[in-house]
């Protein structure tokens, strides 16, 4: 398996932490734990070579160029596809696009 390198920005990293934190305030901190751990595992995954996602289908990230993982079904992780290199941009609840 041809892994790239990884880069999550600080919008995404801070929209996880964001998510984690409204889940930890209703009282359940080890799904919290588990929810991050989740995600981060699931960002290393996208770094397989072999794997295409389609282009984003919401506006804004259309526009950027990037292509769109689903998370769970609930969420969307936008991100670059370089060569080298996979680049995650954002992370968003699927209801909060339009």
């Amino acid at each position: 398996m041809a892994q790239r390198k990884i880069t999550i920005l600080d919008r995404a990293a801070a929209e996880v932490a964001y998510i984690a934190y409204f889940i930890e305030s209703k009282g359940l901190p080890e799904t919290s734990k588990k929810f991050v751990d989740d995600v981060f595992t699931f960002f290393h995954t996208l770094g397989d070579s072999r794997m295409k996602h389609k282009p984003c289908g919401f506006y804004i990230w259309k526009e950027e160029g990037y292509r769109c993982a689903n998370f769970r079904k609930k969420y969307l992780v936008a991100y670059l596809d370089l060569e080298k290199e996979v680049v995650i941009c954002d992370f968003a609840p699927q209801k909060l696009l339009i």
